[in-house]
């Protein structure tokens, strides 16, 4: 993960072009899909979020771009994600329209927080809780809060007991009259639940500490 406190590298595209586009040299990306990636540059994002582009999955829809990021306190991960944002031309009957966020989020956590009963029903309020604080308009939300332990025996008793929290959710972003969804704000909104995964304190609105994620490069269709 590069240090990058919301910095998207140069040669983001690269990697994520799709067949047609390399087949005839046209690139034959929606301007609907290129507008609501490049809006992903002008999120800001709080300064412990290291994140960067990295491959989509190829058959999940016509086109595809994903981040992963992570939250970083010194050399220590807090948190960690992916962020996969989907677009379908035609729309997609499951999803309720073109577009669709699928992420995933990781955290390890003291056993005795992961052991309360009521802790998956709270991560799950996280994640609709931070893209409502935002404002957002979303359907057809989906998705599983997974927790895991680890107890060590032998010669790694001296251990202690590890615990993690998964996050699998999956969104329709509603578009605007143009058919674009607030991408920047979606992204901004998965930060918080990271940050709040973290167990980062909230950040007050119009801290200065809040960067935007530079401008890159071209499109990033599948």
């Amino acid at each position: 993960m590069a240090a990058a406190q919301g910095r998207l590298s140069d040669d983001a595209g690269g990697e994520a072009r799709n067949d047609e586009a390399l087949r005839t040299g046209a690139d034959t990306t929606p301007l609907t899909f290129r507008t609501a990636v490049d809006a992903l540059g002008t999120a800001r994002l709080r300064p412990e979020i290291e994140i960067d582009p990295t491959k989509p999955p190829q058959r999940l829809a016509p086109f595809a771009y994903a981040l992963e990021a992570a939250v970083v306190d010194g050399e220590e991960d807090l948190a960690d994600g992916r962020l996969i944002l989907l677009h379908d031309p035609a729309g997609h009957e499951a999803w309720q329209g073109s577009f669709r966020l699928v992420t995933l989020v990781r955290a390890e956590l003291e056993p005795e927080i992961a052991a309360d009963p009521l802790f998956p029903d709270v991560c799950w309020s996280w994640l609709t809780g931070a893209l409502q604080a935002r404002g957002l308009s979303y359907g057809e939300p989906s998705g599983t809060v997974t927790r895991a332990s680890s107890h060590y025996f032998g010669g790694l008793s001296e251990r202690r007991p590890a615990s993690q929290i998964e996050i699998r959710a999956s969104w329709t972003p509603r578009e605007d009259l143009g058919g674009v969804p607030d991408t920047a704000s979606h992204l901004a909104a998965w930060c918080d639940l990271l940050s709040q995964i973290a167990g980062l304190p909230p950040v007050t609105p119009g801290d200065p500490s809040v960067v935007t994620l530079p401008q890159r490069r071209g499109p990033q269709p599948r």
